[in-house]
């Protein structure tokens, strides 16, 4: 029953994916067809909302949808939007392969801002990991020489670093918000300010490019709740490596529709980012488990001296005497 509770959070977590690429291509598509940024934006969020009310109703309830800590809801809503400003934008300015490769730095930028915000202990082995895997966006990006606009390459690490923020966000308010509720705040705070900018941005356009854009809302709601209720089933460590798979849509996505396949610079870097963010989960995942198994330190031990080695020396130490634990 385990593994199947968890071949479950991997295909959801791979159908999240692929509606959320979709999602992507879409954007290309009205963007190409004359639609402003501020218009994607409110039928993103608002054409969402359906998905989500159905998905309260049919799990935890409406009563959890009561909150006692409004503000941070609104924060992160503001942060949230920003993030997806960035997001889109940069989908509209790149090739949709080299702004999905770009959105792979953000497990990089986690490792950073953990370190700096959270004060985690980050060993060499992560910093490594992290230095890695600016190199291959330096690869990938290639600076100076106009094949990838460098407007478009700030704003994908932008939005990379954005994501990165909100997942330590989230992990700060999963401690006392269910995860419908988030996601049902932040979609509802976001309706608006969009709506009141939306007058300024609107445009007339065909039944098909509104058709567009309301199934924007409808895949990104549908991938937003598909990524929520894949950490159901599988945790973390397990269903993000799907993630990874999106460079794949994306560059089908990007040759069927518009012609376009990723340069090969962008093949030479991608397979770095994405090692560098695949190291980083793992080793988190690792030194998690060691933490929640480590027992409590002998006297005048610092579990912390030299970053994680007081970790790496207590796993070693659990492998040596019991060899058959890890087995």
């Amino acid at each position: 029953m385990h593994n199947d509770r968890i071949l479950t959070g991997l295909g959801l977590r791979l159908v999240a994916i692929v509606m959320l690429s979709t999602m992507g291509a879409l954007i290309k598509l009205v963007e190409v067809r004359g639609a402003h940024l501020g218009e994607i934006l409110l039928f993103r969020q608002l054409f969402a909302i359906p998905f989500i009310l159905a998905w309260v109703a049919a799990g935890p309830g409406f009563a959890s949808l009561r909150t006692q800590r409004f503000k941070l809801h609104l924060n992160r809503t503001m942060i949230g939007l920003t993030g997806m400003v960035f997001n889109f934008g940069a989908v509209m300015l790149l090739p949709l392969a080299e702004a999905t490769t770009l959105s792979f730095t953000a497990p990089i930028f986690a490792t950073l801002l953990g370190a700096l915000i959270l004060r985690e202990a980050t060993g060499w082995r992560r910093w490594s990991a992290v230095l890695a895997g600016f190199a291959g966006v330096l690869i990938v990006t290639q600076p100076g020489d106009g094949r990838i606009p460098l407007t478009g390459a700030l704003v994908g690490l932008t939005a990379a670093f954005f994501v990165a923020l909100i997942a330590i966000q989230l992990r700060h308010m999963s401690r006392t918000e269910q995860p419908a509720t988030t996601v049902f705040w932040f979609s509802t705070l976001s309706i608006p300010p969009l709506a009141i900018a939306y007058p300024f941005f609107a445009q007339g356009h065909d039944m098909a490019t509104f058709a567009m854009l309301i199934g924007i809302g409808l895949v990104g709601g549908a991938g937003q709740l598909a990524l929520t209720a894949a950490l159901r089933f599988a945790p973390v460590s397990a269903v993000v490596p799907m993630d990874y798979s999106s460079l794949l849509w994306a560059t089908l996505y990007g040759y069927f529709l518009f012609g376009v396949l990723p340069g090969p610079w962008t093949w030479l870097g991608a397979p770095i980012i994405v090692a560098s963010g695949l190291y980083i989960a793992w080793r988190e995942q690792r030194l998690g488990l060691a933490r929640r198994t480590t027992p409590v330190e002998a006297p005048g031990e610092d579990p912390n001296a030299d970053g994680e080695r007081g970790v790496e020396k207590r796993s070693d130490r659990r492998e040596t005497g019991d060899h058959r634990q890890h087995r």
